[in-house]
């Protein structure tokens, strides 16, 4: 990570547009003329460079944003989708098949675990859920069938962290793919370059950063996404997740002002956490000396982007969480809101919402409970302000 900076990759690529704009050229279209039919039959075929077939395929603008994210992440490509789950569910069948086998952590946003709980299983594909952060139990739980470890950076919504160096060596011995979703950790963490296969983000969260847009990508080598793309039995090309090329063109723009955000987000919510911490509530936050995984966090993180703009906290009941969420929300803090990365906070249950795929005695029993809140920490300018009105709607519900 030393020699590794994505802001600056991100800072590096420079694009023209068609009239020497200082942002690439949109393309509006959903097909593309060839002058010749010998060049159609060609880029059909997959041999042509700078051809465009039709935008489910790819675009102009797509590549744009691929070649941008893929640099980001220091992977050879990658390939934009219309939403997150478009990005995880075609990579995921993309590499399994009837009788394979995934390991996952067993806390992860809960539309991918319920992808891989009950829809995938239509498909003969089955997963074990482990506790990600006990690399025994993981390896424990490989069977011959096995094609892939998936993990999130840092998981949703129990903030527990993936030693992702620890977790490739274990692919890489059983010849299985990595595959991480990075979403929480942009900039922060690298997972490719600490050996993961395939990083995954939902563009919908940090990178675009202004909750009016959802989109995926899947970073990974050129003969992964070629793969992807295959006409003939490429899992994006056949089930169609398709970015929208404006919506490409967006979050490309948005993508610029990234390094400025994370910095931001990361700033404040370490401050909050403290200052939660020390007034005794229970906080959950990487940054935290608490944390179980801070240790091993901090030799994975590019110190400049911090710890991340995500904590939890602990109020003790549903009620008293809806209460406080529901107050802060009345005094202009933030929203009740699912989702993440938007330049106000937002704040949810997430055993009721992002994660209420996810079987109440599941939840219980990784540690998800009723009065736990999750709070994406917004941009505020003045974060001692923040914290102080915060603390004034706890004591006034008597959770302080």
């Amino acid at each position: 990570m030393k020699d590794f900076n994505p802001a600056d990759k991100i800072q590096d690529l420079q694009y023209f547009g068609e009239f020497g704009g200082v942002n690439p050229s949109i393309s509006d279209s959903s097909t593309y003329t060839f002058l010749s039919a010998k060049t159609m039959f060609d880029t059909f075929e997959g041999n042509m460079e700078g051809c465009y077939l039709y935008s489910r395929h790819s675009s102009p603008s797509n590549l744009y944003l691929d070649q941008a994210l893929a640099a980001m992440e220091g992977t050879e490509t990658a390939n934009v989708s219309a939403s997150g789950m478009g990005a995880i569910t075609p990579t995921l069948l993309q590499l399994c098949g009837a009788g394979d086998h995934i390991v996952s952590s067993r806390t992860i946003y809960g539309g991918t675990y319920a992808f891989l709980k009950n829809f995938t299983p239509r498909f003969g594909i089955e997963t074990s859920f482990v506790d990600i952060t006990k690399l025994d139990v993981v390896e424990a739980a490989i069977t011959p069938n096995t094609k892939v470890l998936y993990c999130e950076t840092v998981s949703n919504p129990l903030l527990e962290v993936a030693d992702i160096a620890g977790l490739a060596k274990i692919a890489k011995k059983h010849n299985l793919k990595l595959v991480v979703d990075n979403t929480f950790s942009p900039l922060s963490v690298s997972p490719a370059k600490l050996g993961a296969d395939i990083v995954i983000h939902s563009l919908t969260k940090y990178i675009n950063g202004s909750s009016d847009t959802v989109g995926g990508v899947t970073c990974a080598s050129k003969e992964f996404i070629n793969s992807l793309k295959n006409v003939n039995s490429g899992a994006s090309m056949l089930l169609g997740p398709t970015m929208d090329s404006l919506r490409s063109a967006s979050v490309m723009k948005n993508l610029r002002t990234l390094h400025i955000r994370i910095k931001q987000h990361s700033h404040n919510a370490h401050f909050l956490a403290d200052q939660f911490e020390a007034d005794g509530l229970k906080t959950v936050y990487p940054g935290l000396k608490s944390h179980p995984s801070h240790e091993l966090y901090k030799t994975m993180i590019n110190p400049e982007y911090g710890f991340g703009g995500m904590l939890t906290i602990d109020v003790g009941t549903l009620a008293k969480a809806n209460e406080l969420m529901e107050l802060m929300q009345a005094r202009n803090l933030g929203y009740l809101a699912v989702s993440l990365g938007f330049y106000k906070t937002l704040f949810s249950a997430p055993g009721t919402s992002t994660s209420s795929e996810i079987p109440l005695e599941e939840q219980k029993e990784m540690g998800l409970t009723d009065g736990l809140i999750r709070f994406s920490i917004g941009l505020d300018n003045d974060i001692q302000r923040t914290y102080e009105m915060m603390k004034a709607c706890m004591v006034e519900l008597g959770i302080l």
